[in-house]
């Protein structure tokens, strides 16, 4: 099964570790598995298809005019940053959007493109569509000196349920793995499960900003707000984790809306002297939550001061967004992308320069045309090819041609005894064998071999972690390592990364 995508979480990936080098024809494909996803009631955000489309858009330019790694990434940046901001008619949040998950760090050559492609799409989705900030009444804060106790205590549990967030999407894309069924069934069982919530509450499907404003406008009752948040989380993990595709923004500010709202309605029955409508405390509750799924405190601020167009709440979603950002990442390390990132053996962390060792992967670097041995053959068909290839160490297939073991020179000289050349390899292979994914990048699979003191891994699918498609060894990373150096150096696009170690 294709792993679950939110669609950010593979610009991430691309920014940071192929030079901004992500195929169009990918992004496009997301984009309408994104469309198909929410016109079917799937319940995602509508961001995600804005910015694989943005993108895309960007991969097909910097392709067209055979852009340099750098002047790549900066592309990618400003499709990612229009998307953002034509989705949420936000240029500002675009922008920072960009600075805080797409790159991490803020550059002078790199801000002013992302700025004009920000202000650009904005403007062409004013002119098409108009503007269109989310009406809600006039909300303030009735006591400085009690309400932010209270901004504290839901930032607290912001910052749980945006943990919880994530942890119930990877849960269910975990389970929908092992499940037993056809790959392309397992979409439609998520989507069945998402009907039949649906059925009851048809609240959760699709984007659902009708009921963010109805929160926002304290048109829903305590009891239904903290149900939708509830379903809301369940019916985004079921789109997601059973193989949809959309983006997670959206339904973290519908999760957050209901939160608040909840917590507004809670408050003002304790408190109802010196506490604001339930509306206000929605409206905040929406960036507190999506601060702590995205990880990205400042987008959360400004993504709802422009779709609101609404100053007067600045310093209680400030407060919140920032407490929330330290209670998820206290309870879950990674957001809601770095997690899918993780997971593929990448360890990112925005504002931090990459590792040059991070930024390739196994699968450019790998060597396809393996030799290898079968479990029948014996010691003296490990020996001529030694002999002819100059090679120490072959993987073994079974007689299904999947990865029995691994037998080296080493194996040889501990296990065979002078003249034992009949002895079958299955006798001295190594059964447990360490290996290597394909989209793995060199700086984990040099800590491997460095942990199992070997100098080579066979590289396996991840469908079934048998299946060989290479082998990566030391030497084929200091080769890889030193010809990146060289072409960096040459084109002087080593700005985002260090050196690293071998």
């Amino acid at each position: 099964m294709k792993k679950s995508r939110c669609g950010v979480a593979e610009v991430v990936e691309a920014t940071a570790l192929q030079g901004g080098k992500i195929q169009s024809k990918f992004a496009f494909y997301e984009v309408f598995l994104s469309m198909i996803s929410i016109c079917t009631g799937g319940s995602v955000g509508k961001e995600a298809p804005g910015i694989l489309a943005g993108t895309g858009v960007g991969a097909t330019v910097a392709n067209r005019l055979k852009s340099p790694d750098h002047r790549f990434r900066i592309l990618i940046a400003c499709g990612a940053s229009g998307g953002i901001a034509a989705a949420f008619h936000a240029p500002l949040a675009g922008v920072v959007f960009v600075v805080e998950v797409i790159l991490g760090e803020l550059q002078a050559r790199t801000l002013i493109p992302v700025v004009l492609s920000s202000v650009f799409s904005t403007l062409v989705t004013d002119i098409i569509f108009g503007i269109q900030p989310i009406q809600v009444s006039y909300y303030g804060m009735e006591s400085p000196f009690r309400e932010p106790i209270l901004y504290i205590i839901m930032g607290v549990l912001a910052g749980i349920v945006a943990a919880i967030f994530i942890k119930c999407t990877y849960l269910t894309q975990d389970s929908f793995e092992k499940l037993p069924i056809k790959p392309y069934l397992k979409p439609a069982l998520g989507g069945l499960v998402v009907g039949c919530i649906g059925y009851f509450y048809p609240q959760i499907f699709g984007i659902g900003y009708d009921v963010i404003k109805q929160s926002l406008n304290n048109e829903l009752a305590m009891q239904m707000l903290l149900i939708l948040l509830v379903l809301k989380i369940v019916a985004f993990a079921f789109t997601v984790g059973s193989g949809g595709s959309g983006g997670a923004i959206v339904p973290s500010l519908f999760a957050g809306s209901m939160l608040g709202g909840g917590f507004g309605n809670l408050v003002n029955y304790i408190f109802p002297l010196y506490t604001a409508p339930a509306g206000a405390y929605a409206l905040v509750g929406m960036g507190a939550v999506f601060a702590g799924v995205v990880r990205a405190p400042l987008t959360a601020m400004l993504i709802l001061f422009e779709l609101t167009r609404d100053y007067s709440l600045i310093l209680p979603l400030m407060l919140t967004c920032v407490i929330s950002n330290v209670i998820s990442t206290h309870l879950h390390e990674e957001s809601i992308y770095t997690e899918l990132l993780r997971r593929r053996g990448h360890v990112i962390r925005a504002g931090t320069k990459i590792n040059l060792m991070e930024s390739l992967t196994v699968r450019d670097n790998m060597v396809r045309d393996v030799l290898v041995l079968n479990v029948r053959d014996t010691t003296a068909n490990l020996l001529n090819l030694m002999q002819k290839s100059k090679h120490a160490g072959f993987p073994v297939l079974d007689n299904q041609g999947k990865l029995a073991g691994i037998v080296t020179l080493h194996d040889m000289r501990d296990k065979v005894k002078q003249g034992e050349l009949e002895k079958p390899v299955i006798q001295i292979m190594t059964e447990d064998v360490a290996t290597a994914y394909p989209d793995e990048s060199l700086d984990i699979v040099l800590k491997r071999l460095a942990a199992h003191d070997v100098g080579r891994l066979p590289v396996v699918s991840r469908n079934d972690g048998i299946s060989l498609i290479g082998i990566i060894t030391r030497s084929d990373i200091v080769k890889s390592y030193d010809r990146e150096i060289v072409n960096r150096m040459q084109t002087g696009e080593d700005d985002n990364l260090k050196p690293g170690s071998l």
